[in-house]
């Protein structure tokens, strides 16, 4: 998953789109109902209105009709979610409908994530190999690699490049497949492989990413933080040197990925979050600004509590243009470690002015796969809690100001 994808193609232009969805959800968090007290069952004319809803520009309509459907019983609503993904004569509907499916963990569903990897629609194709990242298929190595030599969408390849990383660790085909990845082709596209490879720890790339890491360029960040992810001790060398030589605004990620590596965490966090107040207070230090959300980032997603402690504290009272980058941060945090971040929303004081700053970061990400998932978690954290219990009482919060 990256965080700063480039948004797909939508039906609404983004700058609309955006201020639809703002509008719409001001005041959201104050005026959800109370979710039910477990799934409802809704009847078949209901849940088919829902389905054909999910195409509709109003973002209201939408919402309501993803709502009706994520609440819906499994028995009830996985075999129309699971036609409109077959046959719905709107591709985007078919699109949201296999989404959808992701929340319900019901065995069919690989059956159609299988079927939707031979779409020629980029989303289904890009939620099936986003669904095989999470649920890993040594079977599917071959068809995937495949893949690789063919697949060129710009929404679609990073999906199919993690789905591969996620294998590479037990397959040699994957392995071969990725590794020249890093080298080749556009920069957008190696900064994909480079981040995947460094979420799954894929040591076997350590040669590879650690040549991209010495080079001054504009993948020099991602390799280093992938170092530090990678976790192998020879990286230290490479970043000590970094240290020295780097300008300012790449020091953050390199104390980032040094704290990753596990030598001197302490005084390198604590450096990342004194750049990240200064940038705060001073304007100008754009791109330092950003090295250090991303490194305190990528530190919390490592399950570093004072990481995403820090990034609440100093994003909460701020405005753009440190808002922005601290939100972003914090709403990756939530898709790549929803324990943690669930956690830490319950035990703040300032709990709403938290999750209006999640929010926020949430509205910039496009891994719809990965919002459901996150989505399907606090709905299951929401109807396994005791009725009156603060945990409730945060997912019932999360639903209404998420508005999902």
């Amino acid at each position: 998953m990256r965080s700063t994808r480039r948004r797909q193609p939508g039906r609404t232009p983004f700058l609309l789109l955006a201020c639809l969805v703002l509008a719409a959800r001001q005041g959201a968090g104050q005026t959800a109902s109370l979710e039910p007290a477990g799934p409802q069952t809704p009847g078949g004319e209901q849940i088919q209105r829902a389905i054909d809803r999910l195409g509709e520009l109003d973002y209201q309509t939408r919402t309501e009709a993803s709502r009706t459907l994520r609440r819906a019983a499994p028995a009830a609503v996985v075999p129309a979610l699971l036609a409109a993904v077959d046959g719905h004569a709107d591709g985007y509907v078919r699109y949201r409908a296999l989404v959808l499916l992701t929340g319900f963990n019901d065995p069919r569903t690989i059956d159609a994530m299988r079927e939707s990897l031979k779409s020629p629609n980029d989303r289904l194709r890009t939620v099936a190999f986003s669904y095989f990242e999470h649920h890993p298929d040594a079977a599917l190595a071959p068809e995937l690699v495949a893949a690789l030599d063919r697949e060129q969408g710009e929404f679609v390849r990073p999906a199919l490049v993690r789905a591969l990383a996620s294998l590479a660790g037990s397959n040699a085909a994957a392995r071969a497949a990725l590794v020249p990845q890093i080298a080749r082709g556009e920069d957008f596209f190696r900064s994909v492989v480079i981040e995947a490879l460094g979420d799954y720890r894929a040591a076997y790339a350590y040669d590879d990413i650690a040549a991209v890491a010495a080079l001054d360029g504009p993948l020099q960040d991602d390799a280093v933080l992938a170092l530090g992810k990678i976790g192998d001790p020879r990286a230290l060398e490479i970043l000590a040197g970094l240290q020295k030589t780097a300008p300012r605004a790449a020091q953050p990620t390199i104390a980032g990925a040094i704290c990753l590596l596990g030598v001197n965490c302490g005084p390198h966090q604590g450096y990342l979050v004194d750049a990240l107040e200064f940038a705060d207070a001073n304007s100008g230090y754009q791109a330092l600004l950003r090295s250090a959300a991303t490194a305190l980032g990528a530190l919390a997603a490592a399950d570093h509590r004072e990481a995403a402690d820090a990034l609440f504290r100093i994003g909460i009272p701020s405005r753009d243009p440190t808002r922005a980058p601290v939100a972003l941060a914090l709403a990756t945090v939530a898709l790549r470690n929803t324990p943690l971040a669930l956690a830490l929303l319950e035990q703040r004081p300032d709990r709403d002015l938290a999750i209006d700053l999640l929010a926020e970061g949430f509205d910039m990400l496009e891994e719809d796969f990965e919002k459901e998932r996150f989505f399907a978690a606090v709905r299951r954290a929401y109807w396994d809690a005791p009725d009156g219990s603060p945990r409730r009482a945060l997912m019932q919060t999360l639903i209404g100001v998420l508005d999902f």
